[in-house]
């Protein structure tokens, strides 16, 4: 297959060098910076078979519906909750990821998370920078996570990297989800209880519909308020308007948020506490880290138009 039959639709872009890197090698067209993407997707439509985008703009299902040739999706990052997979299996589109190269960053952030919202590292920061350390004196006192039990939404390859990180740290590790695991740490079957159980609840899991709203009202109330909550999943998995309340009314003791509902335009409630730590859905976001994911989404299109299969297949 030569160079004119490869045709790459780009939904949303990769890292520049790797970008640069496909153009020599395939007939891309953009769709992530045409105008009139109708008109632009008239032209094209046919001749397409692969698409490239990433975890957080996904693919819309009703553009999959709209390239008849289409055979494969590859996708810059985890999570695949963007993009209809069953919608693509039931026509034989494959769909990959990457994973595993950025579960070290990932949990590195959940740790700096867990401690900057323990400690409350930003407030510190503020306290000293302000001058109130002079004016006032020490900051209040602040909560050690020695000793704490966390509890791991989704026990996933991200979360027992998370676990490996909080060990050493002198924490007690339990975990929720679908089964047990051959691990040691303590499995709770039921989210209330592993909220009920745990002091800091750190949420791992898959995004999606399965998960969507699963932190609510009643595992922050389980939580209490000497917990914390940390997430570092995606925002879908969390009830908003609940962890706001939760905040507000002191129902938990903070939060430390890498992720939100309809990012970049997180709801700036959140921004209005001290006792929450924000960061802006960046987790994976080392130059190392993301080079190397978008070094895969290189490897899977070249490996598939070799001989159709993936390195790191999802469907």
């Amino acid at each position: 297959m030569s160079r004119s039959d490869k045709h790459i639709l780009v939904v949303s872009a990769i890292r520049p060098r790797h970008m640069e890197e496909l153009a020599a090698k395939y007939e891309l067209h953009r769709w992530d910076q045409a105008t009139d993407k109708d008109a632009f997707l008239a032209n094209v439509a046919d001749r397409i078979t692969a698409l490239v985008s990433t975890a957080g703009v996904g693919v819309p299902t009703e553009l999959i519906g709209k390239l008849p040739n289409l055979r494969v999706i590859t996708s810059f990052g985890v999570g695949y909750d963007a993009i209809d997979i069953a919608a693509c299996t039931a026509r034989g589109i494959r769909v990959s990821n990457t994973p595993d190269v950025l579960n070290d960053d990932v949990a590195d952030t959940a740790i700096m998370l867990l401690l900057a919202t323990l400690r409350r590292l930003v407030v510190g920061d503020h306290w000293a920078r302000s001058g109130q350390w002079s004016e006032k004196g020490a900051m209040p006192l602040t909560t050690t996570a020695r000793g704490k039990k966390l509890g791991i939404v989704g026990l996933g390859r991200i979360g027992q990297a998370i676990a490996s990180r909080a060990e050493p740290i002198g924490m007690e590790i339990g975990y929720f989800g679908r089964s047990k695991k051959p691990v040691d740490y303590h499995y709770e079957a039921d989210l209330i209880g592993l909220a009920n159980w745990a002091d800091v609840l750190m949420v791992s899991c898959p995004g999606g519909a399965a998960t969507q709203g699963i932190i609510n009202a009643d595992v922050l109330k389980a939580l209490g308020p000497r917990g914390f909550v940390i997430n570092i999943a995606r925002g879908s998995v969390i009830d908003e308007p609940a962890l706001i309340a939760a905040l507000r009314d002191g129902v938990i003791a903070g939060a430390g948020l890498d992720v939100f509902h309809n990012e970049p335009h997180m709801d700036r409630a959140f921004a209005e506490f001290d006792n929450v730590v924000l960061y802006p859905h960046n987790a994976s976001g080392t130059v190392e880290t993301r080079d190397a994911m978008a070094q895969m989404v290189v490897d899977n299109l070249a490996q598939w138009f070799a001989d159709g299969t993936l390195v790191s297949p999802v469907n």
